[in-house]
């Protein structure tokens, strides 16, 4: 059983940064494919980033380009998502998850989970002036 556990979400003005971080219990993440997603109230769960065990990365989201940074952290075991620049419609809950079976970052067409088979509980994300 894989639990992950997410901190550094807050409350911050536009165009300001958070960098929420994704943390295993018991376990190592290097060896997985980790990804971010976020809902907002009302919307559906969408993917934003993930990072596969090699290293490489990308944003499944378009307007997160340039702003949203994936990473490892080695040293420390978790895998970060620096935020610049934040909009309010970056406003929303956000979550890690890794995927266990298989190492690439595609997202499942038809499953509500988008193949991702561990979640956390979520970090709230609040852009406001």
């Amino acid at each position: 059983q894989y639990q992950l556990v997410e901190s550094g979400g807050g409350l911050v003005q536009p165009g300001g940064s958070l960098r929420p971080s994704c943390a295993p219990s018991g376990f190592i993440l290097d060896y997985y494919a980790i990804a971010w997603f976020r809902q907002a109230p009302g919307k559906e769960r969408e993917g934003v980033s993930c990072i596969v065990s090699t290293g490489g990365s990308i944003n499944y989201d378009d307007s997160v380009e340039g702003r949203f940074t994936i990473s490892r952290d080695n040293a420390e075991n978790t895998v970060d998502l620096l935020m610049n620049n934040l909009k309010p419609e970056d406003t929303a809950v956000y979550y890690c998850a890794l995927r266990s079976w298989t190492p690439g970052c595609d997202l499942e067409a038809g499953d509500q989970n988008f193949g991702f088979d561990y979640w956390g509980q979520g970090t709230q994300v609040t852009v406001s002036s």
